[in-house]
């Protein structure tokens, strides 16, 4: 895993503030690549490359960026699975370069002067790319991509340089803030959206001027502005074949196929074990190839009323031959180190599950580089509730996400009206497919809720200690097969995952497979009521809250928290003080170097 970034402007620039724009960018990347920074500068077509490397395969040799005979360039931040066959292939063609490196981003660059922009459906991984290809009259262009759901993350900003059109891009928004060529704001609408949904969807950040590359889309820039956008499904719409005739030694092939694919790696890998059955899955996957234990990563909150995972996390642990490591997360860490997480999450994410993320990340970057985690299961095997909920018959279902998270609480200055219309767009999106039911259903979470939320806070909290994230549900291969599955074999009576359940009673008894799902708590509202006299004040005065709410309505909320146990009240809080703290260090650019009390005192 890597960092990545650039610019492409209309025309030439000055080499000195060309190559200062490069060593910022790197430095804000810095945390994404740690075990090194290379850049590729042409003055004479105003462009540059930059990428900073986290060395996972070739850990010697695998420097980038990758320079061709004909001057094309390339940077990628992402893992190519089968970078072998994609090396065999080329071989086979006729057109493999004489290979420098065992890297598995190599041959991205002959297979684009091969086959052109249709490389990108060759591969079977996770990547953001940017790749420069010279053009005549001494120009260029610059092809962006990235990954069909979403797992690496990219960010376009258009601007002007040294007096150019120019377009900056990154992995990370921080990046482009970085180059002080972005003004630093703050989307009210993005922040409504924030507040009711806790994520945003569709293309625009919560930063004005700077915007994603979507999940799946290809984008070439030339004359320094954004020049033509396309875009591939993460799945196809239709099954391509019918229905398995023994699903339970389907899954099992799947399954297998794409845990020893994510396995590739040169340094040690490790895994985040939740009391769930996504990781017990790939646990007990993991546990079939020899080798030394597996080391397996368990949250646990004591002192609070969030259940305790690691009893069965330990069982499931236990039982697969693995070495498990549980981290207490507590009140004390969460009010330490929360301005630092909200620091990694430039592209905001108001999910609770960033604290433990970043804290389990933290303590697992100290004994390996890479783990394997359960993002996506859900997902493509219909795991939550909402998704029977919104399939029932009418006029029983109901509409995905229809309540934002501060309706009826008085607190916002203005009832947001158009927070929902990202998801009302995927909805829109789903039924032109034509999808119905469950599938539309999971295709509304495939394309906004797993990408901009799940994804985009695996990516940060993980890069934030160096520490790669891998999701082997989110394969290529596996998942188009998992979601095509029929309903039946998906959701059975209250229990969804239902092919996976029975998989794993035969595979990992351990994991308690036929239990209700019980679902992931932080006890975020447990901590923040304790101490809500104190943060009320402090959040209602902070700028970015000030001007969405009724201050003295975020004072009242914050102080009646230790006498209610409405949870909506408590998320909505968690929320707010999430949102303050985002505000103060990416918008208002203050240090995040404190405590929660601390950092929420600084005023710019």
């Amino acid at each position: 895993m890597c960092g990545i970034a650039g610019i492409l402007a209309d025309g030439p620039l000055p080499e000195a503030a060309l190559a200062d724009l490069a060593h910022t960018l790197a430095g804000a990347l810095a945390h994404r690549g740690p075990d090194g920074a290379g850049w590729h500068l042409d003055p004479a077509r105003g462009a540059a490359l930059v990428h900073t490397r986290l060395a996972i395969v070739d850990v010697a040799g695998g420097d980038q960026p990758f320079v061709d005979a004909a001057g094309r360039v390339l940077v990628a931040n992402g893992e190519i699975y089968n970078h072998l066959d994609l090396r065999a292939f080329l071989e086979a063609e006729g057109a493999a370069p004489a290979w420098r490196s065992g890297s598995d981003c190599e041959p991205l660059l002959p297979l684009f002067a091969h086959l052109g922009e249709g490389f990108l459906g060759r591969l079977r991984g996770m990547v953001g790319l940017a790749l420069l290809e010279p053009v005549a009259d001494h120009r260029a262009r610059v092809l962006l991509a990235r990954d069909p759901f979403g797992i690496k993350p990219l960010y376009v900003a258009e601007t002007t340089f040294e007096g150019r059109p120019a377009t900056l891009f990154a992995s990370e928004p921080r990046a482009l803030l970085a180059s002080r060529l972005i003004p630093r704001a703050a989307d009210p609408g993005k922040l409504a959206e924030l507040l009711q949904l806790q994520f945003t969807t569709g293309r625009p950040t919560a930063l004005p001027g700077i915007e994603r590359v979507l999940p799946g889309e290809t984008v070439w820039l030339e004359g320094g502005r954004v020049h033509s956008r396309t875009r591939r499904h993460p799945l196809p719409p239709r099954p391509t074949s019918g229905p398995p005739t023994e699903p339970l030694q389907a899954i099992d092939r799947h399954l297998e196929d794409t845990v020893e694919a994510h396995r590739m790696a040169d340094v040690p890998i490790g895994m985040f074990l939740s009391g769930g059955l996504d990781s017990a899955t790939l646990l007990s996957l993991m546990a079939r190839r020899p080798g030394p234990p597996v080391k397996a990563f368990t949250a646990a909150f004591p002192g609070s009323a969030a259940a305790d995972e690691r009893a069965r996390a330990r069982a499931v642990a236990q039982a697969a031959g693995a070495e498990h490591i549980d981290l207490e997360v507590t009140r004390g860490d969460f009010l330490t180190h929360l301005p630092a997480i909200a620091a990694c999450l430039d592209d905001p994410a108001a999910d609770y599950a960033i604290v433990p993320t970043w804290l389990l990340a933290r303590r697992a970057a100290q004994e390996v580089k890479v783990v394997l985690t359960g993002e996506g299961g859900d997902e493509l095997l219909a795991g939550y509730g909402r998704y029977r909920a919104a399939t029932r018959p009418w006029p029983l279902a109901r509409p995905m996400r229809r309540r934002g998270t501060f309706d009826g609480l008085g607190v916002l200055a203005d009832p947001p009206t158009g927070w929902r219309d990202g998801i009302a767009a995927a909805e829109r999106g789903a039924a032109e497919l034509g999808l119905k039911g469950l599938k539309r259903a999971q295709w509304v979470d495939l394309a906004d809720w797993l990408p901009h939320d799940l994804l985009a806070k695996l990516d940060r909290c993980l890069m934030a200690h160096g520490l790669e994230g891998r999701v082997p549900f989110l394969d290529p291969v596996f998942a188009p097969f998992a979601f095509h599955l029929p309903d039946g074999l998906k959701v059975k009576g209250r229990l969804g995952k239902w092919l996976l359940r029975q998989w794993l009673a035969e595979h990992a008894p351990a994991a308690a497979p036929m239990a209700p799902k019980q679902g992931f708590t932080v006890p975020v509202g447990e901590w923040i009521a304790s101490q809500g006299k104190r943060l009320g004040p402090l959040v209602a005065a902070q700028p970015g809250i000030a001007s969405l709410t009724r201050p003295a309505e975020v004072r009242r909320l914050f102080a009646s928290l230790d006498r209610q146990s409405d949870g909506r009240a408590r998320f909505a809080a968690w929320s707010l003080l999430f949102t303050a703290l985002w505000h103060q260090h990416h918008v208002m650019d203050l240090p995040a170097d404190g405590d929660v009390f601390e950092t929420l005192t600084r005023r710019g």
